[in-house]
């Protein structure tokens, strides 16, 4: 028997075999055939997600609005038009103005920025202090994780609005004293005092949530081979902490801080409605939507829209950071 005669009755063929790959069969093909790293995976999967993206493009709207409209607009957010007075929307003012003839869509661009601003640095600085803090007490473990976390129960227990409050109210001069003398708080002096005492809060008490969540994920990468590689090979503990550690938490750091900004700005807002955040004539959405309610019921538009506005910002953070946390997440791949 020759070679051909043995491979034809080792290999049986049916008719069933040269049939056309199924949908799925070329899914798993292309996956096979196309690498792609992590980033790109979850970049193909968010944009799967279409409320993640929904709220994605109303993001990049919004942030067009605050950060260009002002640009182009031929109003000054402090700008009094006089015989302009309380006009309705019209097409020269579309959001109207306010008793003052102040134009409110030009003020609700600065005060959208402003909202914007705030909720972003204020996450960043809770990502830098409770990343770090958290990984320092997953990595130590024993005696300086249990006085880390009670530290952190104990933060826990306080309100962080009424210290706002309190620090506003408290050492308001002395602050506005010290944003006025030096140069380096320039930025903050037409904001006011309400904005620095928002910062020093969120610096000590708003970071303990991140803290928790990155110091789980520390005692469980810890325990990895790589990990243990890498102590083998004589890494000291800031090294593992930026080199593999923290690394490898990037997923929970994106997700934990894009949650993160929609509870900033709510915090400013609702700080700013009680006139307790920027100072006049800065404007900010909750600032806006305070002076609306002088005039609720003969001007409902004035409350409208900085309402709205916020209202699309902390919804499509949310939305958006769900997104985010479906796609970073190798345990959701179908």
């Amino acid at each position: 028997m020759n070679k051909t005669n043995m491979l034809s009755t080792q290999i049986q063929l049916s008719p069933e075999d040269f049939s056309p790959i199924t949908l799925t069969e070329r899914e798993q093909l292309d996956t096979l055939a196309e690498p792609v790293s992590f980033w790109q995976d979850a970049w193909r999967r968010l944009k799967q997600n279409k409320i993640a993206t929904a709220a994605m493009i109303v993001l990049i709207i919004i942030a067009i609005f605050a950060f260009l409209g002002p640009i182009f607009s031929p109003f000054d957010y402090d700008e009094q038009i006089r015989g302009s007075e309380n006009l309705a929307p019209c097409l020269k003012h579309p959001f109207g103005t306010d008793g003052h003839g102040r134009d409110l869509m030009v003020r609700a661009m600065v005060g959208c920025r402003i909202s914007l601003l705030i909720g972003i640095l204020a996450s960043f600085m809770v990502l830098i202090i409770g990343s770090i803090y958290g990984a320092i007490a997953g990595l130590c473990g024993g005696m300086v994780d249990n006085i880390m976390m009670r530290i952190v129960e104990l933060i826990y227990s306080v309100p962080e609005i009424l210290i706002i409050i309190i620090i506003k109210l408290v050492i308001d001069t002395p602050l506005t004293e010290f944003i006025n003398s030096h140069a380096i708080m320039k930025p903050f002096r037409t904001l006011g005092s309400g904005v620095v005492a928002i910062f020093i809060v969120y610096g000590l008490l708003y970071w303990v949530g991140m803290a928790r969540i990155i110091r789980g994920q520390v005692l469980q990468l810890k325990e990895m081979e790589y990990v243990n590689s890498a102590v083998a090979l004589g890494s000291n503990k800031r090294r593992l902490i930026a080199k593999h550690l923290l690394p490898n938490c990037i997923g929970q750091l994106i997700v934990t801080t894009a949650l993160q900004i929609p509870s900033a700005i709510f915090t400013e807002s609702f700080l700013s409605f009680l006139g307790l955040g920027v100072s006049v004539p800065m404007a900010s959405l909750g600032s806006l939507a305070s002076d609306a309610l002088n005039g609720i019921n003969s001007y409902p538009y004035r409350l409208f829209f900085p309402a709205l506005i916020i209202s699309l910002i902390i919804l499509s953070f949310n939305l958006f950071a769900d997104g985010l946390r479906d796609a970073l997440d190798p345990k959701m791949k179908k």
